[in-house]
């Protein structure tokens, strides 16, 4: 049991982060503090100051742990580091980490290469971007290189060094090839000045040395070749439109802004560079209510800073807490002076009530299209409940799904749709534990009767007092189930159903030869479900994402480790072999109780390698 009062009375009088758990162990929290005992006794003092948030959070937290630091500077490093590692529920979280593309030329190489990439470091070479419109870059590096016949490769190639044989680039004159010395580097270096001058939109040489050499195709009524000098115009020309250079000269600006209503709120960036605005991002923050402007624009920039590679010279915001600390640390993601302003008045305080009208707008047009998804979700549950003759709305569905490839490391998944969204929080993943080979059937029956035994026990445990509900992962039942199969799959799930003595309607989800989605099996009975209906919409979002879900957990276990059969260990059993093996008799146990015969029938098993494979089984190939 853990001792609160005791705890905070031991509480130090340094900087520090504090990490808030559940019942469960879970890092719900992550937070820094100047000095660790008032801040984290604040959480245990009067609520009647506390945010709804904070208040839901306190009554969740059963432990806390803290770690001391030297300075706040070091607690502000951890936090954000901790916050990345462990993403804590309530902690404010962006959906995922901007690391905007660069446009990347390697101008310290005899023979400079361009690419995309999305990191920023200081060694020598010239970056072009944050690209906020990802597709932008990558349309800006198509088009340079119909005009500009640079190497793509990643050869180190030196002037004076050995050459070699051209790649097809050469031949169909996207390369000049500098690995077979058919350009010099002065020429080369050309080629790429005018790259440089036309992504940084200062020089009209190229365009206008273009334009000149059309005109004397055109004159010389070389009309094909005047076509592609003029398609590379065009190309230039709206090359030259999109980008902004990084260079020193340039003030970098970012102006943050944020708009509350009663219940969340939406950050708003817009990125300016060379006074122009270039792009510019938003974050819905749920929950945010009631907590004060300036400590929801700090978490803001730790959270969305921490996740950049690249951090401007001036940040402007209309409050902020923190802000020297802040400033220090992006000085040191920088690593050049960075400061946070607040204007009062002018063209920047323009510009960020311009940001906080956007944020305004666009968290009521957040709001109105999730009030429109809710009604449609509403409309789509309802038809469902019609289709299958359910008493009640269906808000709440479970998806089951198994994984395996060639019968080796068999996984099942269960995903949740809440109110016709789903619910990621509520997913599961399930380690077939006593089902050897490929049998679906035997693994879905397993993964079933975990689910809903874990889900019996925590409803004794809450029914002891042992546990409250909200930490409970399975005990909430679904009002429906849909199994990925037909009829075999819906009766495994109703035998573990009746086991347990529990109703739930069952489903399955039918594909038809071309393994498309057709219907649903409920009752026996298979229902053809209008193709374009939101009803079939529902369900088949449902399927894709209960087996992208139970695929990528057999992929993730996979990539964790090297898997070795013993089958390596025979001679004449190679890769191809030992799948095929695998394939026919689903597992190494079957594979050394098979006959010579039975082996033999395999596609690719001779009688030498069958030979091979019974004596190593019967222990003379043994090691």
């Amino acid at each position: 049991m853990f001792d609160f009062e005791y705890q905070l009375k031991i509480l130090p009088d340094k900087p520090g982060v504090y990490l808030m758990k559940n019942a469960l162990g879970e890092i719900i929290y992550v937070g820094k503090a100047k000095i660790l005992k008032n801040r984290v006794k604040q959480y245990f003092q009067n609520s009647k100051n506390h945010t709804d948030k904070v208040k839901a959070m306190v009554k969740n937290i059963a432990e806390f742990e803290y770690i001391i630091t030297d300075s706040e500077m070091e607690a502000l490093i951890l936090e954000c580091n901790l916050i990345k590692k462990y993403r804590p529920r309530y902690n404010i979280l962006l959906k995922d980490d901007k690391h905007y593309p660069f446009i990347k030329i390697t101008t310290n190489e005899d023979y400079p290469r361009i690419f995309i990439t999305r990191l920023f470091v200081k060694d020598g070479n010239k970056y072009f971007g944050p690209y906020t419109d990802v597709s932008a870059v990558y349309e800006t590096i198509e088009l340079i290189k119909k005009i500009f016949p640079l190497r793509t490769c990643k050869m180190a190639i030196k002037e004076k060094g050995e050459k070699i044989r051209p790649c097809l680039n050469y031949h169909i004159g996207l390369c000049k090839a500098p690995c077979g010395g058919f350009i010099d580097k002065q020429n080369y270096n050309n080629i790429v000045k005018d790259i440089i001058d036309l992504l940084s939109g200062r020089d009209n040489t190229v365009i206008n040395n273009l334009r000149t050499e059309m005109e004397k195709s055109a004159l010389k009524l070389e009309f094909e070749k005047a076509a592609s000098l003029r398609d590379k115009i065009f190309a230039a020309e709206k090359v030259r439109e999109k980008q902004k250079i990084i260079i020193g000269s340039f003030e970098d600006e970012d102006f943050i802004n944020i708009y509350s209503d009663e219940k969340d709120c939406c950050a708003q960036v817009f990125f300016l560079r060379d006074a122009k605005i270039i792009g510019r991002e938003h974050f819905i923050l749920s929950d945010t209510a009631g907590e004060q402007k300036s400590s929801v624009i700090a978490d803001f920039i730790k959270e969305f800073y921490s996740g950049t590679a690249f951090v401007p010279k001036n940040i402007y915001v209309p409050q902020v807490e923190d802000s020297e600390l802040l400033e220090q640390w992006l000085s040191m993601r920088r690593e050049s002076k960075v400061y946070i302003k607040i204007p009062q008045k002018g063209e920047k305080k323009s510009i960020l009530d311009l940001v906080e009208k956007n944020a305004k707008i666009t968290l009521e047009q957040f709001k109105t299209k999730m009030l429109q998804d809710k009604e449609i979700n509403k409309v789509t549950l309802s038809e469902l409940a019609e289709y299958i003759s359910l008493d009640e709305l269906p808000n709440r569905i479970e998806a089951y799904d198994i994984s395996n490839i060639q019968g080796v490391d068999s996984v099942g998944s269960m995903i949740v749709f809440e109110e016709g969204k789903p619910k990621n929080s509520d997913y599961r993943r399930f380690k077939i534990k006593n089902v050897k080979g490929a049998n679906d059937y035997d693994s879905m029956r397993e993964i079933l009767t975990r689910r809903f035994q874990h889900g019996l026990n925590e409803i004794e445990n809450i029914k002891d007092k042992k546990l409250e509900l909200s930490y409970g992962k399975f005990c909430v039942f679904p009002d429906l189930i849909l199994m990925d199969g037909g009829r075999g799959q819906v009766n495994v799930a109703l035998e573990v159903l009746k086991k347990f003595n529990i109703n739930i309607p069952v489903c399955g989800m039918v594909k038809d030869d071309k393994h498309n989605t057709r219907g649903l099996i409920y009752n026996n009975n298979e229902m053809i479900i209008p193709e374009n209906s939101n009803t079939m919409k529902l369900v088949i979002r449902i399927q894709d994402e209960v087996h992208r879900f139970a695929i990528t957990y057999h992929r993730s276990l996979r990539d964790k480790r090297v898997l070795h059969s013993v089958l390596e260990d025979i001679p004449n059993v190679g890769e191809k072999r030992r799948k095929e093996l695998l394939a026919k008799f689903g597992s190494i146990d079957n594979i050394k109780k098979a006959s010579f015969d039975e082996l033999i029938k395999t596609p690719s098993i001779d009688n030498k390698t069958a030979h091979c494979i019974k004596e190593y089984f019967n222990g003379n190939g043994k090691k």
